[in-house]
């Protein structure tokens, strides 16, 4: 079974064809002209999607060695995401099944994220514990199998990626914060300062807004005292915000890994490809005995290879879905079951 997907809930236009198991191609285009503006800007971002998604199609099937006539079934992503650039990918992919006359399979853009670590060679187990953070969410799952996901904890506020955003404008650097903030916190002195972690009434819930708030009051507390915010300083505050974030991410990660004890564990979403996240996590999974996954950083990003991946569970779960499926920019899903 040949899955044709497209991706374009955001920034990336993403084009994929997965064979059964095998991805034969995908190919994501990069819209960088958003630093010019210090983030995303909708207009500007569905527009991009509509000039590049025709072009990625040609490419991904000449890669994939395959055209259209062997396409099984077309997928997109139809939210959550920014409504005009989903509109865009969603249309374009509707209009393609129907002309091939196809199935077309709508994926929600964060099951898509859960189940990426799938699309590498060593794979999870059921019942796994997912962490997924990015941008615009920070979500803890319990995953029992591919359509029952129970929602542990989110964000009460801003979002760990929208977080790094916010803060690496504070100091300077500029959008996108996330690797930007990585590679100066390399810099960064070990215990030259610290932030704190919020806490918060939701058991598993999360809260970045007052650390980004710590780190302003900070810079302005520098900046009253007449001290300089030179480049070490600087890289201080970036180490100390990213371990914050870390250390805010794992403390409730480790809650729920001794209240349901999963066979695997799963960081995925833009921010997984954050290097300190990432070997912090894999040391909680060690810590715990508990078998860790994390996906290559080309599947941590946007791609179009894990909404291929997630329209295969649900074709081979039976599911089906009308072309008059609709986009929805806010995180919802049909597989949420109550804890």
């Amino acid at each position: 079974m040949k899955i044709l997907a497209f991706e374009s809930s955001c920034d990336e236009t993403s084009v994929s064809i997965l064979h059964d198991d095998v991805i034969l191609a995908n190919l994501i285009s990069t819209q960088d002209f958003h630093t010019l503006y210090g983030g995303v800007v909708p207009e500007l971002s569905s527009r991009a999607h509509i000039q590049r998604i025709n072009p990625l199609l040609r490419d991904a099937l000449s890669a994939a060695k395959c055209s259209l006539e062997d396409i099984d079934i077309v997928a997109a992503t139809a939210g959550p995401g920014l409504i005009g650039a989903l509109m865009i990918g969603l249309l374009f992919a509707k209009g393609l099944a129907f002309s091939i006359n196809k199935p077309f399979i709508p994926v929600n853009h964060i099951e898509g994220h859960i189940f990426s670590p799938f699309l590498m060679a060593e794979k999870p187990k059921f019942p796994l514990l997912c962490l997924m953070v990015s941008g615009g969410h920070s979500l803890l799952f319990y995953v029992k199998s591919f359509t029952e996901l129970q929602l542990l904890g989110t964000t009460v506020d801003d979002a760990a990626g929208e977080s790094f955003d916010k803060v690496a404008k504070l100091i300077g650097l500029g959008y996108p914060g996330g690797p930007k903030i990585q590679k100066l916190a390399l810099q960064g002195k070990d215990d030259a300062l610290s932030f704190p972690v919020a806490t918060v009434k939701g058991k598993y819930d999360y809260s970045f807004s007052g650390l980004k708030t710590s780190v302003l009051r900070y810079i302005q507390k520098l900046k009253n005292s007449k001290i300089e915010l030179d480049e070490q300083t600087t890289a201080d505050i970036a180490k100390a915000f990213q371990q914050s974030v870390v250390d805010a991410l794992l403390r409730k990660t480790e809650l729920a890994i001794q209240d349901f004890a999963p066979a695997s564990l799963t960081l995925v979403g833009g921010v997984a490809a954050n290097s300190a996240l990432r070997n912090a996590f894999q040391e909680l999974g060690n810590k715990h005995s508990t078998p860790t996954y994390i996906p290559s950083l080309e599947f941590c990003g946007d791609n179009a290879a894990m909404i291929a991946f997630r329209a295969k569970t649900l074709a081979d779960a039976g599911k089906s879905f009308s072309l008059d499926y609709e986009p929805f920019p806010s995180f919802r899903s049909e597989f949420i079951v109550e804890a």
